[in-house]
């Protein structure tokens, strides 16, 4: 049995193509400080957040290290880039720690879906309202959905009489964010949880 070698440029019945090292890369985000900055002028701001002016990179480098704080790049995309003197650690421990407060205070609103048909049973509408209980609880958004089938949407005021009994129900938990709306062979309402 012969041993089948496969030629790097047509191998599988594919011609090969060398992938660009460099096409697929995302932009460099990292701030540049110190040595990292390539630029040959820039534009000083002092550690008191005074305008200095147009510098040679060695002068900032300089005049940075001789009151013993960092050269950091704050604008790269200006023309000459701006550099502002400040210790860098805390920068970035000051910068670490808005984030956390603004992650901290951002909340997720998840929408839950319940669905009701026009001539349900009783036992279903209570199952069902406690589900809309429970998602209202833990304080989310709930899309209540009535479909109607066939002759049912000749009276739309059935569905419209459910949902405001059900909003009713949950008042105390639930507001109404959008009343009931007639959206082709459904209607729609929206409950939000009580702030």
């Amino acid at each position: 049995m012969r041993a089948r070698f496969c030629d790097p440029h047509f191998c599988m019945g594919r011609p090969f193509v060398p992938r660009d090292r460099f096409r697929d890369r995302a932009p460099d985000t990292r701030i540049r400080i110190n040595d990292g900055i390539t630029a040959h002028q820039v534009r000083l701001i002092d550690e008191k957040g005074h305008q200095v002016g147009i510098k040679q990179i060695d002068d900032a480098q300089r005049y940075a290290a001789s009151v013993n704080l960092d050269l950091v790049e704050v604008a790269p995309q200006a023309d000459p880039p701006v550099c502002r003197i400040m210790n860098f650690s805390k920068y970035r421990y000051e910068q670490e720690l808005k984030a956390k407060q603004a992650r901290k205070h951002q909340s997720t609103i998840t929408i839950k879906e319940i669905k009701f048909r026009p001539k349900i049973g009783v036992a279903d509408y209570e199952t069902k309202k406690g589900h809309v209980v429970r998602f209202l609880e833990h304080k989310d958004k709930v899309k209540v959905t009535i479909m109607f089938r066939g002759r049912e949407l000749v009276h739309p005021e059935r569905g419209e009489a459910l949902l405001m009994r059900l909003a009713e129900d949950v008042k105390d938990l639930g507001v109404i964010e959008s009343p009931p709306n007639l959206d082709g062979r459904n209607m729609i309402m929206m409950l939000a949880p009580v702030k």
